[in-house]
């Protein structure tokens, strides 16, 4: 019975392991070569089941050392990044494995009433002191199990997303209980359960940090996507006003043309009716949707890529659908052709192309924006842009409105090509 509780000791601790390695490979990513993912992977089991002895200070910070410089050379991330996955997890690593040994010894003593080396002695207190040392593990598994479930949504949101002041300020707020649990077991009191208040406030804080970080990303997005959103609205207002006094205008000026190449027939003036001709035929091929609001964003943008030598086309009709706001009409169209347009830039002239289809195909709206991209291009999720807080909002953007209307994004990249592809069902 003893071998088969050290067989399941066994198994429980590298369980724990992977529970453990999992968490901390959500918060940064690991880097990409594969036998250092497998040498991490082992080097984490020992870590995580260091146990700080009281007044030791070489096990104090030498283990700790050891964690810091296991996270610098495993993991990509940031220097401060690095710092705060040591500050938060390590003190409840810390606090959950003393917790779990001392309670496990006080324990075996209420029940055997005896010392661990009489234990050695006897098979009968061997097999009481591996029963409960295998139900320390299980507990412990448990634990992070739980904590995994509840902080995975959190942990995703987190790595890469906030700045360095935001990263100092969550620092400082965990480095409280950090130095707490080190100070109380290192200068451990005789009686040891005085320690059990400060290893779950190590615990808490640590969680509650992580969430902290979560919470701040996501008000820090809220923010950015609503200042945003209030801009373009501001924006594209002001562009149908201006649009429809350039319409009056066009339509002024081509009776103008007309009247002046009629009165006075000489190559003059048939050059300079095209010369005016040309400087607004831009206007002529103004793109009718159906939506004002959408007739001005795909004007907007077909300037743009004209002045980067991009070959745009517009094939779009939006009648009937008028159910989807006008923010997110800007969201869904302005982010994807901007992408597109973005991915563009890159290639030669001759290849640049960026082609935009919306019709009604059933009961569902189907929206498609397609772009040349170089081979072996990696468009991650649509943008290439490296600063992934202010620019990565624009396809978790364009999700989150085709969601609102219960639809769905869905993205294919081939050798040459790159295509978002939309459908929202028609209400």
């Amino acid at each position: 019975m003893t071998r088969f509780l050290g067989i399941l000791s066994f198994m429980l601790a590298w369980g724990y392991t992977a529970v453990f390695f999992l968490i901390l490979k959500a918060f940064l990513p690991l880097r990409k070569n594969v036998a250092l993912k497998v040498t991490a992977f082992l080097i984490c089991g020992y870590l995580a089941d260091s146990i700080i002895y009281s007044n030791d200070a070489g096990s104090l910070f030498g283990t700790m050392f050891l964690f810091f410089l296991y996270v610098l050379l495993f993991y990509r991330g940031t220097f401060m990044e690095k710092l705060s996955v040591m500050l938060v997890f390590y003190p409840a690593l810390i606090a959950i494995n003393y917790l779990m040994l001392d309670t496990g010894g006080r324990l075996f003593q209420i029940v055997t009433q005896a010392s661990y080396e009489e234990a050695l002695r006897s098979p009968a207190l061997m097999l009481i002191s591996s029963a409960i040392h295998t139900a320390s593990l299980l507990l412990r598994l448990l634990f992070w199990i739980g904590a995994w479930l509840i902080l995975r949504r959190f942990l995703a949101k987190i790595p890469s997303h906030l700045n360095i002041k935001t990263w100092l300020i969550i620092d400082m707020l965990i480095l409280a209980s950090f130095v707490a649990i080190f100070t109380i077991i290192y200068f451990m009191p005789e009686d040891t359960t005085i320690v059990y208040p400060i290893c779950g406030a190590a615990i808490f804080s640590s969680f509650g940090c992580m969430y902290l970080a979560a919470y701040i990303y996501d008000s820090m997005q809220t923010a950015y996507r609503v200042q945003q959103m209030e801009t373009q609205r501001d924006y594209y207002k002001e562009r149908i006003t201006e649009e429809e006094r350039v319409r009056s205008i066009y339509h002024d000026l081509k009776n103008h043309l007309l009247v002046m190449e009629s009165r006075q027939n000489t190559e003059e003036t048939r050059q300079m009716a095209q010369t005016l001709r040309s400087q607004i035929e831009d206007y002529e091929d103004y793109v009718h949707t159906g939506n004002d609001f959408l007739d001005i964003i795909l004007k907007d943008k077909a300037a743009k890529a004209r002045e980067k030598q991009i070959d745009f086309s517009a094939m779009v009709d939006f009648n009937g659908i008028d159910f989807i706001e006008p923010l997110d009409i800007s969201t869904i169209f302005g982010n994807a052709i901007d992408n597109a347009i973005e991915a563009s830039e890159k290639l030669p002239e001759e290849r640049r192309l960026v082609t935009v289809r919306a019709e009604r195909v059933r009961d569902m709206l189907l929206i498609a924006v397609e772009n040349n991209i170089l081979p072996g291009t990696q468009a991650a999720k649509g943008t290439t842009k490296k600063d992934r807080f202010v620019h990565g909002f624009g396809i978790p953007n364009i999700r989150k409105a085709a969601e609102k209307y219960g639809g769905q994004c869905s993205f294919q990249q081939e050798e040459r090509t790159y295509r978002l592809k939309i459908l929202i069902p028609i209400l």
